[in-house]
């Protein structure tokens, strides 16, 4: 069975006439948490956008294979169906649609078929409170009036409810106090298994101080400059980023 879910070949992007990504190379397998790690500007939150074909950015070479299939072209709405999730940095607010109707029509969406209400609010129930979610958040209009925190938490709960193959989380951990981190950590946990992967995008550790690892990318100036295992986080936490600067 091929165990490859992600692999990105040579990857350039432009925004607009700047350069952001310089050939990016990065293979994910089934049963992996990968993170990419890097300062502010460095093409981190590029890196997920261009995986979901982001208009917004420009591939001007290199390809993105996903289960088996060139996705490099493919429209952001397709890719999302074929298994594709990403948390936002900063989630948007939607008035008039409640975070039930929210997720009960991305499922649908997601996976083309009809969503059996009775076990749907059941499934909804158990993960809330598994998440330490106020149960009155999921009938309010999404994000609408939301702290930083439980906008995070919904953004989980709604990758559990999605249960894609690949979760990409785009600085989930920002803004974050210690105890959001680590039930959000624990929505990683809950969400984690042999068949799907996650790509975690951070500037900082404070999420990996609850979460094993697989592997730890430092992105540069569009590069990968370095990969290793978690230990190479701890390093980053003590020295920063001033060893990998040109």
């Amino acid at each position: 069975m091929n165990k490859q879910l992600l692999e990105i070949r040579e990857l350039n992007v432009d925004v607009g006439e700047k350069e952001i990504l310089k050939g990016i190379n990065l293979t994910i397998n089934k049963g992996e948490i990968h993170v990419i790690m890097g300062p502010n500007g460095s093409g981190k939150s590029t890196t997920a956008n261009v995986i979901l074909n982001n208009p917004e950015y420009t591939k001007t070479k290199g390809s993105i294979i996903f289960d088996g299939e060139d996705i490099t072209n493919s429209r952001t709405d397709e890719i999302a169906r074929k298994g594709i999730f990403m948390s936002f940095q900063s989630p948007e607010e939607i008035p008039g649609v409640s975070v039930t109707n929210f997720l009960k029509y991305s499922k649908n969406k997601v996976t083309g078929e009809p969503v059996k209400i009775f076990a749907f609010k059941e499934e909804i129930k158990k993960y809330v409170e598994e998440l330490n979610m106020n149960p009155k958040n999921i009938e309010r209009d999404l994000n609408v009036g939301f702290s930083g925190g439980e906008k995070k938490k919904n953004e989980i709960l709604q990758m559990l409810v999605l249960n894609p193959k690949l979760a990409i989380l785009d600085e989930t951990d920002s803004g974050l106090d210690v105890d959001a981190i680590k039930t959000v950590s624990k929505g990683i946990e809950m969400f984690k298994n042999d068949d799907n992967a996650i790509l975690i995008i951070t500037h900082n550790t404070k999420i990996l101080h609850s979460l094993k690892v697989d592997y730890v990318h430092v992105l540069v100036d569009g590069k990968i400059v370095k990969t290793g295992s978690q230990e190479l986080a701890r390093e980053i936490e003590e020295n920063g980023y001033a060893q990998y600067r040109k």
